[in-house]
């Protein structure tokens, strides 16, 4: 079946390919990952016990720490020798994730990403500028592989080097662009600071993701590039980026692959199926994985999703973007906050820039919030370049009130000299945690 036929297929032509491709999954599992046999036996499963989708409820989840406590191999589902390809997480909270893929998976992902950046705006006889991270990260060999799939002229540019990258944007003139969002924005500043205006390049769509991004950063980038930008998902666990793609017509949800991987919405406490529409877990089972095969896979990422048919007249599922994840939920003083919701209200303030840090501290035995954000430049030279004038502390009062009417947390806000927060090389890091240098201080 053709890309075309897949994204426009009926829900029941969709069911019976996945009906067919989890049962298959799941006898690859029970076969060959005694994890997953020892898992199906506790729960009393057998693979023929898998006679409709609504059976999946039977299988067991699988969670991040599985897969470290099986580190490396364990979970492989395929001989060592079918293996072409190893991706890594980054370990810095324990051991890595690792995910194997077979000649088979690489082509499988190389399709997702092809369908994705059609999906964007992109076609076959683009220049495609590639500025996702290359290595053990997922993202930049992951687009690299689709976008040649597509037969794109693709530049493996990777992240960093920004006057080279914004060289090469203006010599190759790329039609499409991918990367992470802060890391984007952070090549369109550096134009506007060498003079140039980042809306006159050759770029007509970017691809952006591997970290949380709101509306009002998408809006940033359009009117900064005067480009379409889009949300990709992914998780390197599951494949890697590709798993779903916002397309260019609507902007408003993103088409899971739904003939390679299965989505469910839960309550993460009860672990129960929420009502379509409603907010939950993201879990993701995939369907044509032959290295790793992942049943059930609890992402901790919160969305929602849709079956509704889309205005682009693709008929997959679509998930909204992702909230926020469970294990990036700030509890201060009572309050449920995620990142994302402060970026959301931060970036609507026009006298600062869309670069900012969350820091934790500790008052006492009470957790706080420190927000640090810049001025912008021009407001910032209107204060006479000072941070103690008083309109740079009508400024901080301002960012503090939005903050409390609209995420109810009380901050303490910094405003700073432009260009004093790091600037993204690849994924920004938005919250800085002091609590336990604190702790050890006290």
């Amino acid at each position: 079946m053709s890309y075309q036929r897949v994204e426009t297929a009926s829900r029941e032509e969709l069911s019976a390919i996945q009906l067919n491709r989890l049962q298959e999954t799941v006898e690859r599992v029970y076969e060959n990952v005694p994890f997953y046999k020892q898992k199906f036996d506790e729960l009393n499963v057998k693979p023929e016990d898998i006679k409709s989708l609504d059976d999946i409820r039977k299988l067991p989840f699988t969670q991040k720490h599985h897969l470290r406590e099986n580190y490396p191999f364990q979970l492989f589902a395929v001989p060592q020798e079918d293996i072409v390809r190893l991706h890594a997480s980054s370990g810095t909270s324990g051991k890595p994730t690792v995910v194997g893929y077979t000649e088979n998976d690489i082509n499988h992902w190389a399709e997702c990403i092809a369908r994705a950046i059609v999906a964007a705006g992109g076609k076959k006889s683009d220049i495609f500028h590639n500025a996702y991270g290359y290595g053990l990260f997922t993202g930049g060999l992951g687009l690299h592989v689709g976008a040649e799939k597509l037969g794109c002229a693709t530049v493996p540019i990777s992240a960093g080097n920004t006057e080279r990258q914004i060289s090469i944007i203006e010599d190759f003139k790329p039609r499409g662009i991918g990367g992470t969002p802060s890391y984007v924005l952070n090549i369109a500043e550096k134009m506007e600071e060498m003079g140039k205006n980042p809306a006159d390049t050759s770029l007509e769509y970017g691809i952006f993701g591997a970290e949380p991004w709101s509306e009002t950063m998408r809006e940033r980038l359009e009117e900064k590039l005067g480009i379409k930008a889009v949300d990709i998902y992914g998780l390197s666990e599951v494949m890697g980026p590709g798993v779903a793609i916002e397309c260019h017509e609507a902007q408003h949800g993103l088409h899971v692959q739904e003939d390679h991987f299965f989505i469910e919405v839960i309550d993460p406490d009860t672990l129960e199926p929420v009502p379509e529409g409603e907010d939950g877990e993201l879990v993701f089972t995939s369907l044509t994985k032959e290295a790793l095969p992942i049943i059930r896979y609890r992402t901790g990422d919160l969305g929602a999703i849709t079956r509704e048919k889309c205005k682009c007249g693709r008929t997959t599922v679509r998930m909204s973007r992702v909230k926020g994840r469970i294990d990036d939920m700030l509890i201060i003083r009572g309050v449920n906050v995620f990142p994302s919701e402060i970026e959301r209200y931060l970036l609507q303030i026009k006298e600062i820039v869309p670069h900012y840090q969350i820091h934790l501290t500790q008052n006492g035995t009470m957790d706080s919030v420190e927000l640090h954000v810049e001025a912008d430049e021009e407001y910032y030279n209107a204060c006479n370049k000072d941070t103690n004038h008083p309109r740079i502390k009508e400024l901080a009062k301002k960012v503090q009130h939005s903050m409390k009417s609209n995420c109810l947390v009380t901050m303490n806000v910094k405003v700073l000299e432009p260009k004093s927060i790091p600037r993204s090389q690849g994924k920004a890091v938005r919250i800085v945690d002091r609590r336990n240098e604190e702790a050890a201080l006290n």
